[in-house]
């Protein structure tokens, strides 16, 4: 197009002056996914029969130490205080661990209500990643690569399904962090801006206070911004028609017409005002330690219930370098009834089996123990070689605990599982073959695995 056929996109400054109202800083988040977008080869929906249609993401920023959670180590109890391979003393965990569930699972008793989900976890214990510095492992977690901008996993997953709401975006992301990748951790890189976030509030902050800026319009005119946007469209539908369908012309459109559809739907999706209080205290809303993660995870479910194809809930503070004794049990206390209320409340209103939620941060922790600055007490260091997490619903086996680390926790000797596996078979899950799922760009085809991954088919029901 030439300067003179470009789409009418009204600035967000004068829309406001209109009382129309844009969506944000993300100005196109979250649109119904265009197939027609220049350079792609998204497949129009799934490749195969899915077995989740949607997907939670519960990121626990920092690396939690799957040695006092997820991963019990009989001889790390019997040989803390003895000198570890790296020449530091190993650490026994601080919490006792028990069987639950028909499946036994191990979780300890940080978890109490978590572990009452147990026969509803996949938990897997052999987890590995390419680096155990924040800064290269949070957006390897998000993009699958560390070296370069990459499109997020959420934008891959909706450029491969789309969205199912036309009045939602069809990825939001609430509370992520500002560090360690930023925006870029839900961004879209080079596919299109269709495939972004739209960002609820921000880490350290009460979500409870946070709303997707310019969502309401201000000293609205009645009958006017109406006009306005009823007449720049139907230019830029002529201008659609005359460029032949040009797909940025198209993004504009559907990115004017969804910010006015928002301003009715998002208000009445993340409201607790419609929520039984019953279903408020299930999530700990109102709690001292659970109430902002508890509104996290509620959220989270209006959204998906919603129509929202990916939702990524993020919960920071789990980097337990010293000071584990009380650390710890706070995080856990902030995300145990909430996560174990979010699959009990999916699971009464029969989207669980459907919806696929996942726990865990960008790597683990040691079993030896660390003091930063060598004051106070101990915590633990990074490990990328052997760690946690956990996944539920969405097609995963229930009660599964797979792959081991060695008999002390420093790496995965079992069933290894590399994070461009956890991609590919997250994906599978969703119905999308990870080879399949490409975009061309640069005069060559990417995808969120790169060259590596294979699908963990020993993990799905």
């Amino acid at each position: 197009m030439n300067p003179v056929q470009q789409p009418i996109n009204i600035s967000r400054r004068n829309w406001l002056k209109l009382g129309s109202g844009g969506f944000g800083s993300l100005a196109l988040a979250g649109l119904t996914a265009n197939r027609s977008m220049a350079g792609t080869k998204s497949p129009g929906g799934p490749h195969f029969a899915p077995k989740a249609k949607r997907m939670i993401f519960l990121f626990m920023n920092g690396g939690p130490s799957q040695h006092d959670m997820f991963d019990y180590k009989p001889k790390l109890y019997v040989d803390g205080g003895k000198e570890g391979k790296k020449k530091k003393k190993l650490m026994a965990p601080m919490w006792d661990f028990s069987q639950h569930g028909k499946s036994g699972l191990w979780i300890s008793e940080l978890l109490p209500h978590i572990a009452k989900q147990a026969d509803r976890l996949c938990v897997i214990n052999s987890m590995q990643t390419d680096s155990s510095a924040h800064p290269l492992a949070i957006p390897m977690l998000h993009t699958g690569s560390f070296q370069f901008v990459r499109p997020s996993l959420g934008s891959w997953v909706l450029h491969g399904l789309g969205s199912s709401n036309e009045n939602l975006p069809g990825y939001v992301t609430i509370k992520p962090t500002r560090t360690f990748g930023g925006p870029s951790n839900y961004g879209n890189a080079f596919l299109p801006s269709a495939y972004q976030a739209t960002r609820i509030g921000w880490e350290g902050r009460p979500v409870k206070d946070a709303k997707i800026k310019n969502l309401s319009g201000h000293g609205k005119i009645p009958g006017v911004s109406d006009g306005v946007l009823d007449f720049t469209q139907s230019m830029n539908r002529h201008l659609l028609q005359r460029s032949g369908g040009n797909p940025n012309v198209k993004g504009v459109i559907d990115s004017l017409d969804l910010s006015s559809n928002m301003q009715e739907a998002v208000p009445q999706v993340i409201d607790t005002i419609r929520e039984s209080k019953e279903t408020l205290d299930l999530y700990g809303i109102g709690g001292k330690r659970t109430d902002d993660f508890g509104r996290q995870c509620l959220m989270a479910r209006q959204l998906v219930e919603s129509g929202v194809r990916f939702v990524e809930v993020a919960c920071s503070g789990w980097d337990h370098h010293s000071a584990i004794e009380t650390g710890l049990p706070a995080r856990c206390e902030e995300i145990d009834q909430p996560i174990a209320a979010l699959l009990t409340d999916l699971e009464r209103r029969g989207l669980l089996d459907d919806t696929l939620v996942f726990w865990g941060g960008e790597f683990g922790r040691q079993p030896e123990s660390q003091l930063l600055d060598g004051q106070g007490s101990p915590g633990r260091d990074h490990n990328a070689k052997g760690y946690t997490i956990w996944m539920a619903g969405g097609g995963v086996r229930g009660g599964l605990a797979y792959g081991k680390t060695d008999e002390l926790g420093y790496e995965a000797v079992e069933n290894k599982v590399h994070l461009h596996d956890l991609h590919a078979t997250m994906l599978h899950l969703l119905g999308l073959d990870h080879t399949e799922l490409t975009y061309r760009y640069g005069g060559r085809d990417f995808r969120l695995t790169d060259v590596h991954g294979e699908v963990v088919h020993d993990i799905i029901a």
